[in-house]
């Protein structure tokens, strides 16, 4: 199962993706989207956000994508303008016919790292631990690359579930 993870934001919009065999987990590619035009042509930046993440859809092919749910800051246009990156992030592979996990920043910390407040530099110390001598492109797509293998890791927890269950039957 290959398996996209995104990490919205409205200038960086982080993305990894890993292929899934089992308990094997390899690392594919990852990559950030940085948003062109000015920071007052919010429309602008949306668009070149969704060509970017459409491309790497497309070049790379995922099962399986997910992304990471918004947390509500105090600065309530900050938040606003963060869904609306989400929307794309969400949008891109909903058009791709891909079926879209969401997970909040502390379950994919608590997957990852073991630890749901666990601070950005353990989430990358702890995806180079599972996927051995990548280059990581930089911070956003570490957190893409932990939403990637918390997707993965969930989506094998209801493999095994379905199984048991498919053998109670």
């Amino acid at each position: 199962m290959r398996v996209m993870g995104i990490d919205p934001g409205l200038r960086n919009m982080g993305w990894g993706v890993i292929d899934a065999d089992g308990s094997r987990i390899s690392h594919v590619a990852n990559g950030i989207c940085h948003s062109a035009g000015g920071p007052h042509d919010l429309a602008a930046r949306l668009l070149s956000l969704c060509s970017q993440l459409t491309s790497v859809v497309a070049q790379y092919a995922p099962d399986t994508a997910a992304v990471e749910q918004t947390f509500v800051n105090k600065d309530a246009v900050a938040t606003l303008k963060l869904g609306q990156a989400r929307a794309i992030a969400l949008l891109v592979p909903a058009q791709a016919g891909l079926e879209v996990g969401e997970y909040a920043p502390n379950a994919v910390k608590k997957a990852v790292v073991g630890v749901g407040h666990a601070d950005k530099r353990q989430v990358e110390h702890m995806v180079r631990l599972q996927l051995p001598g990548i280059v990581i492109a930089g911070p956003d797509a570490a957190d893409a690359l932990a939403i990637a293998l918390c997707h993965a890791h969930h989506a094998q927890s209801a493999g095994r579930l379905a199984a048991a269950v498919r053998r109670a039957s």
